[in-house]
């Protein structure tokens, strides 16, 4: 949790070309259904480069990548500098766990838009030569031999709005059996 008791957004970035990073903006609209306005990812149907490749009219799930800030301070700690919107995420946020979140929470960001969680990002090999031995940080296996992938949640824009630094940030759990999350 956030030592002020609220989860928040740190930062918003998007790109209109498929590029590793993204430049952090101040503020970025989510469009129902779409994405991220102006961003290389934005669609109903997959924009992935790699997902196109492989079904270009497969629905859309990874219109918004989420990363927590957390993730950041522990890069930081562990000698790596890297900042908002450099590992490709829309949405940089504080005070939340997004990689143990349920399938289809939800997020309420700012006062308007709200994103449904579709599952995980696995880390890509282009991160290693963002920074050498960072994928190894980005993905690892736990004591019970389980794959831990820690470079963020995708999701689908449920309701746009306009997201902003310092917007609050309120978790909607499913209802029923709470599913974990798998890789999109």
């Amino acid at each position: 949790m956030n030592p002020s008791g609220q989860n928040t957004v740190v930062s918003v970035s998007r790109d209109d070309r498929h590029r590793f990073g993204k430049p952090a903006v101040g503020s970025i609209r989510l469009i129902e259904g779409f994405g991220v306005e102006g961003d290389a990812h934005a669609g109903a149907t997959v924009q992935h480069r790699y997902l196109v490749a492989r079904d270009p009219s497969a629905p859309n799930l990874t219109q918004v990548h989420l990363i927590p800030a957390e993730l950041f301070d522990e890069l930081t700690a562990l000698g790596y500098q890297v900042a908002p919107g450099e590992l490709g995420e829309n949405v940089t946020t504080r005070g939340i766990d997004l990689i143990t979140l349920p399938l289809g929470a939800r997020l309420h960001l700012g006062d308007d838009a709200v994103v449904q969680i579709t599952g995980l990002r696995s880390p890509c090999s282009e991160i290693n030569g963002f920074q050498k031995g960072l994928m190894k940080k980005l993905i690892s296996t736990d004591a019970a031999g389980r794959v831990v992938r820690k470079a963020g949640v995708m999701g689908i824009v449920v309701r746009g709005g306009t997201v902003a630094p310092r917007d609050r940030i309120r978790v909607e759990l499913p209802a029923g059996e709470q599913l974990p999350l798998g890789v999109v």
